[in-house]
C-alpha cells in the first residue's frame, strides 16, 4: 500500500523552479533514499511534504493514522504531524535550553489524552499522563543509550547525540512515515554504522515507513531498499541501490562528466 505519494509537484521562488514534476510513490515498510549534489531541491522537498513549504503545482498525499488517503498540500506542520509524518532536520533543531527528557516529552504530548481542564484543575487524570508520557520517552532514550543524560540540556550533549535526539523526538510523536535528513552529517565512521543498525532496528521495531536524505552513500547504498536522484530539481534517476551505482546520469551529476570507458 502506497502511504506518500506526490503528484508533479513543483516549487518555485520567484524566477527559480527550485522542485519541477516530482513524483514519490513510497510503499508501506519501505525504507527509500533521496539524494543528489547540493542543491538538488532535496531538503526543499522534504520542507514542502512537512508543510513548511507550499508546492506552487501538484499534490502531496498520505495515508493518515486511520488508513485514509489525505491531500495534506494546505494542512499546517503540526496538522501533517498529527496525520502520522515526523522528521529531523538538516541543521539540528532541538530546544536546546531544555533538557534531554523535556525535548521528547514535548513531541510526546501530541497525544495526550487529557484536556484543558485536566490540566488547569491537576485532576487525577492530568498526573496519570504525565506519568505515562514520561515513562514512554525513557524508553526511547533507552533504544537510542542516552537516557542517562535526560537530565541534561540539549546543548550539551555531543554532536552525534543531539542528532539522536532529534530522531528520539520525532519518534515520539508515534509516525508511520519518518523523514530523516541527513541524520549521518557530523559524524565518524563508527558513528554512522551504529546509525545505520539503528535506523533499521527502529523501522523493524516501529513499524516505520522511512524517507531518508544523505550524502553517505555508504550508509544510502546499504540500507536503502530504493533510491531518487535529483538533480537541479528534477528526478534523473530512481531504481535499486544496484541500478543507481550505475547509472551513467547519476555518476554525472555528482562527478560533473561522463564516466569514461575503462576498456
Amino acid at each position: 500500500m502506497t502511504v506518500l505519494k506526490t503528484e508533479n509537484i513543483s516549487i518555485q521562488f520567484g524566477g527559480l523552479m527550485a522542485v519541477s514534476g516530482l513524483n514519490l510513490d513510497i510503499k508501506e515498510g519501505e525504507l527509500v533514499g533521496l539524494i543528489g549534489p547540493n542543491g538538488a531541491g532535496k531538503t526543499t522537498i522534504f520542507n514542502m511534504l512537512t508543510g513548511v513549504y507550499k508546492p506552487t503545482n501538484g499534490r502531496i498525499m498520505i495515508k493518515d493514522r486511520k488508513d485514509e488517503v489525505q491531500d495534506i498540500r494546505k494542512l499546517h506542520p503540526y496538522q501533517i504531524t498529527a496525520l502520522g509524518m515526523a522528521r529531523t532536520f538538516q541543521n539540528i533543531r532541538l530546544f536546546k535550553d531544555l533538557t534531554v527528557l523535556d525535548n521528547v516529552r514535548i513531541a510526546n504530548h501530541l497525544n495526550v489524552e487529557y484536556n484543558t481542564l485536566d490540566a488547569v484543575l491537576r485532576l487525577p487524570k492530568y498526573y496519570q499522563e504525565e506519568e505515562r508520557i514520561e515513562e514512554q520517552s525513557m524508553e526511547l532514550l533507552k533504544i537510542f543509550n542516552i537516557e542517562a543524560k535526560s537530565g541534561e540540556l540539549a546543548k550539551n550533549l555531543p554532536y552525534g547525540e543531539q542528532r539522536k535526539l532529534e530522531i528520539v523526538r520525532a519518534l515520539a510523536t508515534k509516525p508511520h512515515i519518518l523523514l530523516l535528513d541527513e541524520p549521518a552529517a557530523g559524524m565518524n565512521p563508527q558513528e554512522t554504522q551504529e546509525l545505520m543498525d539503528l535506523i533499521e532496528y527502529i523501522k523493524e521495531r516501529f513499524a516505520l515507513t522511512i524517507l531518508l536524505i544523505e550524502h553517505d552513500m555508504k550508509l544510502v547504498m546499504g540500507i536503502c531498499q530504493r533510491i531518487y536522484v535529483l538533480d537541479y530539481g528534477r528526478t534523473i534517476a530512481r531504481g535499486t541501490p544496484a541500478e543507481i551505482a550505475n547509472n551513467p546520469l547519476v555518476i554525472k551529476a555528482y562527478l560533473g562528466k561522463e564516466m569514461e570507458n575503462d576498456a
